[in-house]
Formats: C-alpha cells, sequence, structure tokens
C-alpha cells in the first residue's frame, strides 16, 4: 500500500511511519508547513509546526529511510483555522482550532492532495484504534487511555476514515518512545507539542486582542448588578475563575465564575459555581464517524474536551442537529466546544455546541 505518512517532527508520528515501513509499507513522510507567522520558526516554538520541527521530521525521515517533502499548507490553514478561530471567539464561542485543523487541513486537504497524487492512505500519530467490518470504517478510543486522542479526530467522516492510518493506537506512550530510543531517532525524547501552534508563546488573550482589539466592558452578576470592568470579553471563557481581577466581591465571600459572555454588549456575566451546570447541551453539524446511527434517539456517553471525562446522555438527532440530556451535569460548557459521542469506546460522532440549558431533566429509555 502506498501510504502518505505526516510527519508533525515528534516522536509519535516518526514510529508510526517507521511501523508502516516495517510493515511493508511504501511510505512518503511529508510535513505541513501551517504558519508564515515569525515566532511559529524560531527554535523552541511550543506548537507543532516550527521549522525546528521541519528539521526534526525530515532527519527521521533520513533514519527511517523514506522520501521527504514539505507541503506549504499556510495559506489554506490560515483560511480555513486561523480566521475561523477568531471569528468564533469574536462570537463569544470558544472552538477548538486542533480539531478544524484535523477535518480540514490534515484529513482532508492533505488526504486530497495525496489520493491525487496515488497514495492510499494517509498515516498519522494519533493515538486511536480503526477497524473494518462489512465496508464500514469505525474508530475506537485508544489503548493508553492517557494519550487517547478520539476526541479531536471525531469530526471525520466515513470516507476519511476508510483512508486513515493509526499505527500507535494499541501502544502505550512508554512503549512508542523506548521504540523510537532503538530505532536511533532523535526525537525519542522530545517533549511532546501543546498550546495552539499559531500562537507559539502560548499567550492566546494577547494574540487575540492584537486581531480583535480591546474594548473596556462590564462583569455583571445574575441581578444585573455591575462587579468590574474588563478590556475584552474574548479574555474569557466560560467557566473561568483566574483573572477575573472583580472590583466588588461576592457578599457570601465565595468565588466567582464566568456564566455567559454577551459579544454585543461586551458584557461577562459571572455567578457561583453551582450556576454553570449544564444538563442539556444542543449540538450543530453533526459527523457521524461510525456510520450514521440505525436510530434517531439511544443512551452513550458525551465528551466535551479533549481529556474530559465522559458522562451518559440521552442523544436525540432533532431538526439536522443533536440533543444531549446529560444523566450527570457538567461545568464549563460554553457554545463552539466540540461535543463527542460514544458508545463505549466506540466513536459515533461529534457536533458542534451551539447552546445549553441548566433545567435538569432525568435520561430515561432504551440503549442504542
Amino acid at each position: 500500500m502506498r501510504v502518505l505518512a505526516a510527519m508533525s517532527g515528534g516522536v509519535d508520528s516518526a514510529v508510526a511511519a517507521a511501523r508502516l515501513v516495517a510493515a511493508g509499507h511504501d511510505v512518503t513522510g511529508v510535513h505541513l508547513a501551517l504558519s508564515r507567522t515569525p515566532l511559529a520558526y524560531r527554535e523552541g516554538s511550543r506548537g507543532c509546526c516550527s521549522l525546528e520541527d521541519s528539521f526534526d521530521a525530515r532527519r527521521a525521515a533520513d533514519r527511517i529511510g523514506i522520501p521527504f517533502y514539505v507541503w506549504d499548507f499556510s495559506e489554506r490553514f490560515a483560511e480555513e483555522v486561523i480566521h475561523p478561530f477568531i471569528d468564533e471567539y469574536r462570537a463569544g464561542r470558544t472552538p477548538n482550532p486542533c480539531l478544524r485543523c484535523n477535518e480540514r487541513i490534515k484529513f482532508a486537504a492533505v488526504l486530497e492532495r495525496g489520493l491525487d497524487l496515488g497514495f492510499d492512505a494517509v498515516a498519522t500519530g494519533h493515538y486511536a484504534r480503526l477497524e473494518t467490518r462489512e465496508g464500514i470504517t469505525r474508530m475506537r478510543r485508544a489503548v493508553d487511555p492517557g494519550k487517547d486522542q478520539s476526541y479531536v479526530l471525531g469530526v471525520l467522516n466515513q470516507e476519511q476514515l476508510s483512508h486513515c492510518l493509526f499505527p500507535l493506537g494499541d501502544s502505550y506512550k512508554t512503549e512508542v518512545r523506548a521504540e523510537a530510543a532503538r530505532l536511533g531517532l532523535t526525537v525519542a525524547d522530545k517533549p511532546d507539542s501543546y498550546d495552539i501552534c499559531f500562537i507559539p508563546d502560548g499567550d492566546t488573550a494577547g494574540w487575540l486582542s492584537d486581531q480583535l482589539g480591546e474594548h473596556t466592558g462590564e462583569f455583571r452578576d445574575e441581578t444585573g448588578d455591575v462587579v468590574g470592568h474588563h478590556d475584552g470579553y474574548h479574555h474569557f471563557t466560560i467557566g473561568q475563575r483566574r483573572g477575573l481581577h472583580l472590583g466588588t466581591p461576592a457578599s457570601d465571600g465565595r468565588p466567582r465564575y464566568v456564566l455567559d459572555i454577551e459579544p454585543v454588549s461586551n458584557t461577562v456575566v459571572v455567578g457561583p459555581s453551582e450556576d454553570l451546570e449544564v444538563h442539556r447541551l444542543e449540538a450543530i453539524r453533526p459527523v457521524w464517524c461510525s456510520d450514521t446511527p440505525g436510530t434517531d434517539s439511544w443512551v452513550g456517553q458525551v465528551q466535551v474536551r479533549a481529556h474530559g471525562t465522559p458522562v451518559e446522555a440521552r442523544v436525540q438527532r432533532v431538526d439536522g442537529g443533536v440533543r444531549m440530556t446529560l444523566r450527570t451535569p457538567l461545568k464549563g460548557v460554553a457554545p463552539g466546544q466540540a461535543a463527542v459521542l460514544y458508545d463505549g469506546d466506540l466513536v459515533v460522532g461529534s457536533a458542534t455546541i451551539c447552546g445549553t440549558d441548566r433545567a435538569g431533566t432525568d435520561i430515561v429509555g432504551a440503549t442504542r
């Protein structure tokens, strides 16, 4: 099989490519240049697409003995990931750019070009498992619960999954690092990438201020009273406690959290922790990873953060979207986040949260 191995410059993608070579596949490595921001090219960038990372990817490809190329997707990355990220914050929502990058760049643009060039599949170092039965490709959680990345892959559709390979899904990270050392890969001890790759210094609030500007707004409590001022609602997300610097303490002395963001009035609403509890989620733009569900209502699990704890929920397909009634309430859920749906370790699909309901409702009914 001709396989295009996406190599980020980290240990996971390098070992994934090496395993494919060992399995007898015809492998070509490719590194994606996603940003032309000068900071992203400095040594020590905390993302996954710096110039240093491309050098690491090339050295790994040379060691493995495969052809290697760098593809410039910076323009498409800006259009498909960076600009929507800014627009979502402008609208008062909290997006996850890594999910959108997976959806639009790594498993859409790259796969599209790869198939045009005659490759059969795209492989990455993500931790997830795939299985194909009766023509349907299903994705499951990785064996290593601490590294499972099925959440950020939950945006992939059936066509994309059918052309994907995740060679690390059955491995633990410690095993991958040990294998890299045995192979003589210089990235064996390289730290994992973190933070948003196009904000390499990690200062998301400062970067957003450069894009959106700073405008004085008000903190208000649930009664509507002004309890402080801020430099822009984009500095905050629902559930946030730190960095509020409220001028008026709560009457009961308890800490307050961001409950709501009102972008039109530049108002941030704050209140007690218990008012963050969400019992129902509404979501749009569903993507069904493991085939379209055979019923419009079932009980499964919902996860709203990459390393969050899944909770049981009644899931309903409603008017082209998804409604999730939670058995256990979640806190700090914001519009713009992805809700990834599971049936045990099987990834059913995902959708983008557009609204939440704090009124509790019991879940009843049959399983999926």
